[in-house]
């Protein structure tokens, strides 16, 4: 079964506003089997809009479209459909009063203007609103089952779900579609699928189907795996072999396969282990600590950073010798491991980590050329892991907030592999 979603709303073709609702449509009709071919964002334009809406109907089971309820004249939404499907509208005089009624409440007039939200193409089955005064609508067109929504999250989402609930699920017999991503970092894309298409491909032909997806983004690789499968649990099932099987493929490169972020994985491995982190930065201007103090609870394993952006600052607040910086070069191996020995003993934790680079756009040379970090991270004694130290320089590419942002992906994977006894080189 196939599903469009239909966002509306010129603001959302801006750079501003962003539509959110339509990841949380394809979430609830995946899980009763719908495949969404088609998403789109459409101006307030009654023209534009139409010619999308007649575009779906000759191919989709159901059409999801969001915003453009509104009492404004820039609200064309049930005009467009309207049109389309060559039916008139009519004012429900209930919807009125309704909405006269959440104004009074409020001690207001209503405008009459907001009888435009009562207004109900012919055969529409109305659907109630009970975060807001714009009524949804569904009409059933051939095949086509055409919802209509309002835009704010809050009143589109109790909806939604009623809607799936008593309309859509019921006439679904077939599959669901359940997804699970498998986050890899420290390999290239290609790299990556070398070595794992051999194993998926083969899934496809399986008795519960799964499909995968390659997506490189910024400082990792992510796979998609999407099961069809007619329960759940057969879903779970098949998902968590195929999950298993890339796992022992990819080994220490695959970090997270429920869902969480590499700053989660590291916070919830330090957490465990019962260590404490401090950190050095230069390049990345804070970025790390950022990251890290974005998890919930990450009191518990953070214990501070500063940035060292200057040489000054790497002598005043790391202990690190003028004549070492001047002597081995602010970007170096040495002196990263010098910052993270120097925030180590100072905050008298387990761990310290130590980052020094050249994030663009000027300052590279033909030897350390722009997007050259390097990066330490150094144990205390006590900890039980060994090597105690690991220092490397990471070739990085892309402007300056690329660099940033991939150096403190390598740093947290660099301690990942070292706190679980993982590192390889």
């Amino acid at each position: 079964m196939n599903a469009c979603i239909i966002a509306v709303g010129s603001e959302m073709l801006t750079p501003f506003r962003v539509d959110t609702n339509s990841l949380v449509i394809t979430e609830r009709l995946n899980t009763i089997g719908y495949d969404v071919r088609l998403k789109a964002v459409v101006a307030d334009d009654i023209d534009e809009l139409a010619d999308v809406v007649r575009s779906t109907l000759g191919w989709a089971d159901v059409v999801i479209m969001t915003g453009g309820l509104g009492p404004t004249e820039d609200d064309v939404t049930r005009d467009a459909v309207a049109r389309v499907l060559q039916i008139p509208m009519d004012v429900d005089e209930e919807i009125v009063e309704r909405v006269r009624e959440r104004f009074t409440r409020r001690g207001l007039s209503m405008p009459e203007i907001n009888r435009r939200q009562a207004m109900v193409p012919r055969g529409a089955t109305v659907l109630d609103n009970p975060n807001g005064s714009a009524p949804g609508l569904l009409i059933q067109h051939e095949r086509t089952t055409i919802v209509l929504l309002p835009g704010p999250p809050r009143e589109m989402k109790p909806m939604l779900d009623a809607v799936i609930r008593h309309r859509l699920a019921p006439k679904m017999t077939g599959a669901g579609l359940f997804r699970r991503v498998v986050k890899i970092t420290g390999r290239t894309e290609s790299d990556v699928d070398g070595q794992a298409a051999p194993i998926y491909t083969k899934w496809t032909k399986q008795p519960v189907p799964i499909s995968t997806t390659i997506l490189a983004v910024l400082g990792q690789v992510e796979l998609h795996l999407t099961a069809r499968a007619h329960s759940e649990a057969d879903a779970n099932t098949a998902l968590a072999a195929a999950v298993a099987e890339l796992q022992h493929a990819l080994g220490s490169s695959a970090y997270s396969v429920d869902g969480r972020p590499l700053e989660a994985v590291v916070g919830d491995l330090l957490r465990e282990r019962h260590l404490t982190i401090a950190l050095a930065e230069s390049c990345t201007g804070g970025l790390l600590a950022s990251r890290l103090t974005d998890v919930p609870g990450s009191s518990a394993y953070v214990e501070r950073g500063v940035v060292c952006y200057s040489n000054r600052s790497k002598s005043e607040l790391l202990g690190i010798p003028e004549s070492f910086i001047e002597s081995h070069g602010a970007v170096s191996e040495q002196v990263a491991e010098a910052m993270a020995r120097g925030i180590r003993d100072r905050a008298t934790t387990n761990i310290g980590i130590g980052i020094t680079g050249i994030a663009g756009p000027d300052g590279g040379t033909p030897s350390k050329p722009v997007g050259t970090v390097c990066i330490a991270v150094v144990l205390q004694q006590d900890v039980a892991i060994e090597p105690s130290s690991w220092v490397r320089t990471f070739p990085l590419f892309g402007g300056r907030e690329m660099v940033k942002f991939q150096a403190t992906q390598a740093a947290m994977n660099m301690l990942r592999l070292m706190v679980t006894g993982q590192r390889t080189m």
